[in-house]
């Protein structure tokens, strides 16, 4: 092709060579190891002839025994995640769509975190794509006729080194409401998407298409008819795709297009090629012609474009190219010809897009690192201004009615500024972040989570609080800056936590001080440069704390937690030469367009685990497929690198030794980098000899990360492309775990072994927690053959939850807006999570079912008969009972749920239901008694259930015990937490008898209304002696009620009042309430006092009801009177 450098093979070269007669100079060595020219010659030819075809065997998946799913057919969804960000640092943002009538609602495209919408101006973001196909969004695009209409292009439209790909084009006709998929499914990178704004239904997709492969839905795309179906109006190659597409304002029919060749492997990136170019059409891309000239000659890569909307005659453009001959170009006569206004350009590989000022022709944005802003149309260029806000920046809007106000994407989420870049507001309230690695260690009284992400430090936070609030984003702290990759806590010491960035860099924390001192391993006198990958693996061995693996090229260990290390493995690659790998059909010079760009060095360790059985058996794994095992602690080393199914070179992304089996081991190869995306989980039981695939039904993705449950050896863990897997049956087959999170990318899993939690970092939407997996262990052991089951209940703590910012606002947020990000702790109490095979249904809900089903066929709907409406109305309801009873079998709560078959949970609040006054609130038979909101005694319970179906009760499980204990967080714990809650039980019975006897007098309060009216119906003398009886009665009344609650006159007169009975006993327990303490001396004095005092008043009332049931009677006789509550006495 023109303009390109390579070094042609072809069959008749290799024929010669295979005779011995040719061989030239430039590939006698071409491995490191001195493997034989013929060797290299044999691959290479290889590889050339037959890429393409392995390419499609690559994507094809293999055959697998088909093996009876355990999980088949159960609802998971009791095993719930919960997100805990964080917030503090955002993720990536490929792209915006702002509303041009109401510039309050946009739509934010996170490049691996799905779409986000406000209404609001940001105050507050939803996400509105968790659910489809992809995660990853590249474009974004709003009808220009009806906003409710939204195009969304999935595959991020950069092409580093952690870029994630799509599954096609989306469109959207409500507002984001809902999605439909139109088309593109193999594009995997969508750059842009322009919507013709004569016809809605005229749109442009540019599709780069796939970056580690060729092929694919590559090119520039139309439809005609709103994406029911495409043309491809503009194909370059197969190697080479379109990025941007741009339309003239003035006359929509003229196109300009670029095109981008690019590609990225495990070991390298080319960035650009000889078909990289500007492409323009005058006919609505029926026909196209180049529009190169004043552009580098030579290969180009990446080109960003923008027509000024101040004035469609200038057309910008940023071009990269090979040999710095790249730069910033402008064209005033419609891209027939390109002036250079200066050398600057950036990275395509990340950047490489303008924004034209929509007032100014002359002022353009560049897209960089660092955003450069022109005022003389790209002569000269300058920092925008990053103050206070993160870098690397990928998106941006400029309002066309103020261009002093921006909104910019970057990779720390978005930012808008007021006077055009000077100072910025960050939204708060984007959980985007993207986490490359988690870890969790074993803090009291809640463990701690903690990892890297891509460039926004490494995160270390809470995995709950006792805060009301949830997590907050002042709960995280950044213990290492850069892009992080590894957070490994001490296991005996927390506040130690060895924190990996980029490229090799280790800090060993410490949170006590906020110290970090760097202990990187150095060559030795003599010895080259360490290989690190980007992401290098690292471990405390499980054997003793203070000892560390780390690995490079070779694997390095410390015990000095770092201070020092020692080598202990020869190189673990297979020492290829990356510079001869053939890519896009060749192999490419040094000079090629950005080759081997943002791309780790080749041949590293990328995993690495130490087995807990065996110390010294190390495993560690490479980016060039291969494994290495050691069961010396490094004096010996063994190395495989063919596995059967596994196409050659895949990089091993993780490894983890059986926790039950010295000899077990298993692996994640991952090989999405050549365009692979079939998943490869494999288990060694030889210590790494042989073997075996047990991937079975894992869906087509990637996969990342494995986790073994600590105390079942079958029950693993699988992060993939697409989520969450568990197998219960040892990779025999696979299931989702989907509740409680979105389609996202799992890039590691880490188990916090006490508690029986699943930890997961997500690449795009931060940190998820799956709190107390345990169950999965009994249905491993056939649970659900069972009628009915209650699934082991952990321990629970007992705590009181405070509200640090305050108890007014929300509960969530205080006083400080909706932008302020929490996220959920766990459900306080025991969770009770139970399994039912079967459910119930009632009348009416069957009856609503047909009535759907008929409505959704257009068939008649008749109205239930009166008999059949009445059956509905009186049937009894049916519930789940669950009686929790203390150890001397006192029943202390009882709660009451809904009758849904599958997996489910209810939890209680460990405290005692309510002793105090029922309402009608609480008539429901379904429905729980409220809490007294007393927690009850530390010690042993169990919980049984029950089903009440139509008034007929009937026990399905037996009881099952479990243990309450108490949160040790307190600096003066209760000596004797028996006596609190005795004292707190009491407390609140007092409290409940004065409000009982408060309700009664209210109530005689209103009967003496209706006897002074009633009195009104006798003859006035005998009138007037029956109301001076009834204000007798009224006094005595309010001498009753001020004896409880004080005189109100001396509050009127604003004379110090009395310190009432009722306030007494109110403050003796209101004063504890939410404390976990002692109970201090004045309560219990208040207590004794209020006791004392209420005990008479209490004797009075009941006299005064007596005098009240007299002149009840003494009203009754009167037959003309018909009293409240009386039924009259009629007669016909």
């Amino acid at each position: 092709m023109m303009g390109s450098f390579f070094i042609p093979i072809n069959t008749r070269w290799v024929l010669k060579y295979l005779k011995l007669t040719y061989i030239p100079s430039s590939i006698k060595k071409p491995m490191k190891k001195q493997l034989s020219s013929l060797i290299i010659v044999l691959l290479l030819f290889t590889t050339l002839c037959f890429d393409s075809l392995a390419q499609r065997k690559r994507n094809k998946k293999q055959d697998k025994p088909t093996v009876e799913d355990p999980l088949k057919g159960i609802s998971l969804g009791g095993l719930k995640f919960r997100n805990i960000g964080p917030a503090l640092t955002s993720g990536r943002i490929a792209d915006l769509a702002v509303n041009p009538n109401n510039t309050s609602e946009f739509y934010v495209a996170a490049a691996a975190g799905g779409v986000w919408k406000t209404t609001n101006a940001g105050t507050t973001f939803k996400p509105i794509f968790d659910n489809y196909g992809s995660y990853s969004i590249g474009s974004l695009a709003m009808d220009p006729n009806n906003s409710n209409v939204i195009w969304v292009g999935t595959g991020e439209n950069n092409n580093q080194r952690s870029v994630s790909y799509g599954d096609g084009l989306y469109k959207s006709s409500n507002g984001g409401a809902s999605f439909k998929k139109v088309g593109l499914d193999k594009s995997e990178h969508i750059g842009m998407i322009k919507v013709d704004p004569r016809n809605s239904d005229v749109v442009y997709v540019a599709a780069t298409g796939p970056l580690w492969s060729a092929g694919g839905d590559r090119g520039l795309y139309k439809t005609t008819d709103g994406g029911e179906t495409w043309n491809k109006v503009l194909e370059i190659s197969e190697h080479t795709g379109v990025n941007e597409i741009h339309l003239d304002p003035r006359n929509p029919d003229v196109l300009y297009a670029t095109a981008h060749q690019r590609r990225r492997r495990q070991w390298t990136y080319l960035g650009g090629g000889p078909e990289s170019g500007i492409y323009k059409s005058t006919d609505a891309g029926a026909t196209w012609e180049k529009a190169n000239s004043g552009l580098p000659g030579g290969d180009k890569g990446r080109i960003g474009m923008a027509i000024s909307p101040a004035n469609p005659e200038i057309i910008y453009a940023v071009v990269e190219a090979q040999n710095g001959q790249g730069g910033f170009y402008k064209s005033t006569n419609r891209a027939a010809s390109w002036q250079k206004m200066s050398g600057t350009s950036s990275s395509g590989n990340y950047y490489q897009e303008i924004v034209a000022d929509p007032v100014d022709q002359d002022r353009v944005y560049l897209l960089n690192t660092f955003t450069l802003v022109t005022v003389d149309g790209g002569k000269t260029f300058n920092n925008l201004g990053e103050k206070s806000k993160h870098w690397d920046n990928h998106a941006m809007w400029v309002d066309p009615n103020n261009n002093h106000h921006l909104l910019q994407g970057c990779d720390g989420g978005v930012y808008e500024s007021f006077d055009q870049g000077q100072n910025w507001k960050f939204f708060t309230n984007l959980p985007v972040t993207q986490f490359y690695k988690v870890s969790v260690d074993n803090a009291e009284p809640f463990y701690n989570v903690m990892g890297g992400t891509q460039d926004n430090y490494s995160l270390h936070g809470p995995s709950q609080t006792v805060s009301q609030h949830g997590i907050v984003s002042s709960d995280w702290i950044v213990t290492q800056g850069g892009d992080g990759f590894e957070s490994v806590p001490d296991p005996v010491d927390d506040n130690i936590v060895y924190a990996q960035y980029q490229n090799g860099g280790l800090t060993r924390f410490d949170r006590k001080s906020g110290e970090g001192v760097a202990i990187i391993p150095r060559p030795r006198k003599g010895e080259k440069a360490y290989n690190f990958n980007w992401d290098a693996p690292l471990m405390v061995s499980p054997h003793d704390h203070k000892t560390l693996y780390y690995a490079a090229n070779k694997l390095f260990k410390s015990t000095d937690r770092g201070d020092s290390w020692e080598v202990i493995s020869g190189e673990l690659d297979q020492d290829i030469d990356r510079n001869l790998l053939p890519v896009m059909g060749k192999i490419w010079p040094m000079d090629a367009v950005s080759k081997n760009g943002s791309t780790s060095r080749y041949g590293a360790a990328v995993s690495l685990d130490e087995s807990r059985l065996q110390a010294g058996l190390l495993y560690v794994g490479s980016d060039d497929g291969q494994i290495s095992t050691s069961e010396d602690g490094g004096a010996n080393w063994k190395q495989v690198n063919r596995f059967d199914g596994v196409p050659e070179n895949t990089y091993v992304y993780d490894l983890i030794a059986s926790k039950h089996n010295v000899n077990t081991v298993y692996a994640a190869f991952n090989n999405h980098k050549s365009g692979d995306f079939t998943p490869y989980v494999y288990v060694s039981n030889d210590k790494g000899s042989t073997w075996k695939n047990i991937s079975s039904n894992l869906p087509t993705g990637a996969v990342y990360a494995l986790e073994q449950d600590h105390e079942n050896e079958n029950i693993l863990f699988a992060g993939t492309e697409y989520g969450v897997f568990v197998s219960i049956n040892n990779g025999g087959s696979w299931t989702a775990l989907k509740s409680g999170i979105p389609t996202i990318n799992v890039r590691d899993l880490a188990i916090q072994e006490r508690e029986n939690d699943l930890a997961v970092a997500s690449f795009g939407r931060g940190f998820y927690i799956l709190d107390n997996y345990s169950p999965l262990r009994e249905l491993a052991s056939k649970a659900t053959e069972k009628d009915a089951h209650i699934f082991a209940i952990k321990k629970s703590l007992m705590f009181n939850t405070w509200t640090p910012l305050g108890s007014l606002g929300s509960p969530q947020k205080g006083f400080q807006g909706e932008m302020f990000h929490t996220s959920p702790n766990p459900a306080r109490g025991a969770t009770i999570r139970y399994w039912l095979k079967e459910g119930t249904t009632s009348l009416k809900s069957e009856r609503q079912k047909r009535d759907k089903e008929a409505f959704k066929s257009n068939e008649a709907i008749p109205y239930p008969t009166i008999d059949a409406y009445k059956a509905e109305q009186n049937e009894l309801p049916s519930y789940l009972v669950f009686t929790i009873k203390d150890q001397t079998g006192d029943i202390v709560s009882e709660l009451r749920t809904g009758l849904s078959k599958g997996m489910n949970q209810v939890v209680w609040d460990l405290t005692y239901m309510s002793f105090g006054q029922v309402n009608q609130r609480q008539a429901s038979q379904a429905q729980s008694l409220s809490s007294s909101n007393i927690f009850v005694v530390p010690g042993r319970y169990t919980v049984s259930m029950s089903k009440n179906i139509n008034g007929e009760i009937t026990e399905i499980h037996e009881p099952v015990s479990f243990e309450v204990g108490e949160l040790d967080n307190r600096t003066i714990p209760a000596s004797d937490w028996s006596a609190m809650a005795a004292f707190k039980k009491k407390a609140l019975k007092l409290v409940n008898a004065i409000n009982a006897t408060q309700s009664v007098l209210g109530e005689m309060n209103t009967k003496i209304q209706s006897y002074k009216a009633a009195s009104k119906t006798y003859p006035s003398s005998e009138s007037t002696s029956i109301f001076k009886d009834v204000l007798a009665l009224e006094e005595q009344l309010n001498n009753a009620r001020m004896s409880m609650n004080g005189d109100p006159t001396l509050g009127r007169l604003d004379i110090d009042g009395e310190y009432s009975t009722a306030q007494r006993a109110q403050n003796a327990i209101f004063d504890i309430f939410g404390s976990t303490s002692n109970v201090p001396g004045t309560s219990e004095k208040n207590y004794s006092i209020a006791a004392d005092e209420f005990a008479p008043i209490l004797a009075s009332v009941k006299r005064l009801q007596k005098e009240f049931e007299k002149m009840d009677a003494r009203f009754s006789g009167n037959g003309k009177l018909i009293m409240p509550g009386k039924l009259p006495d009629w007669k016909k």
